[in-house]
């Protein structure tokens, strides 16, 4: 999972509000407002650090530095978030 790149899901729209960022998919050119999703401030940057360049490695590390968290828990949440957002098709894998 290390070299995994992941890059956001054209098919869905992101509004950062006050502290928290909004996920809406996209269905035939409507957002979905049954499946609205909101990120705490650790899921933002996750967010906004998948930009289809950075592979998961790099992604934990920034992680790991910015929040000061074990490697270890960064490395169980990551992957948990990540299963998640590619569970609802907010990201795709390069």
């Amino acid at each position: 999972m290390s070299e995994k790149i992941y890059r956001k899901n054209p098919d869905m729209v992101f509004r950062k509000i006050a502290d928290e960022l909004i996920l809406v998919p996209i269905r035939q050119n409507v957002g979905d407002l049954q499946s609205i999703y909101t990120l705490n401030e650790t899921g933002a940057r996750i967010w906004e650090l998948i930009d289809g360049k950075k592979n998961y490695s790099q992604i934990k590390k920034i992680i790991n530095d910015e929040f000061g968290v074990s490697a270890e828990e960064v490395d169980q949440d990551l992957r948990l978030f990540l299963s998640q957002l590619q569970g609802v098709g907010g990201i795709l894998e390069v």
